[in-house]
């Protein structure tokens, strides 16, 4: 019985130590984490930008007639008055 519980004291120990120094790790480095997260969602959205732009702009844009209408009629009789 004092094996089994020497076992589990040591995994215990190993398991404590491992999440101890694990998020020791992550806090040490989470602003590097932070900054690639950052860099990623920009050029993400930079990437959703520049999908998105040309729709937006051929759809704003009207296209070319592709007739014309009539002649204006000219004012006969000099400057108007």
């Amino acid at each position: 019985m004092q094996k089994v519980i020497n076992v589990l004291a040591v995994l215990s120990f190993v398991s404590t130590t491992g999440i101890i120094g694990g998020g020791t790790y992550l806090y040490l480095n989470k602003d590097k984490y932070i900054e690639n997260v950052k860099e990623q969602v920009a050029k993400a959205a930079a990437e959703a930008i520049a999908r998105s732009l040309p729709k937006i702009v051929d759809s704003s844009i009207p296209s070319m007639p592709k007739e014309t209408g009539g002649v204006i009629p000219s004012v006969t009789g000099g400057a108007i008055k």
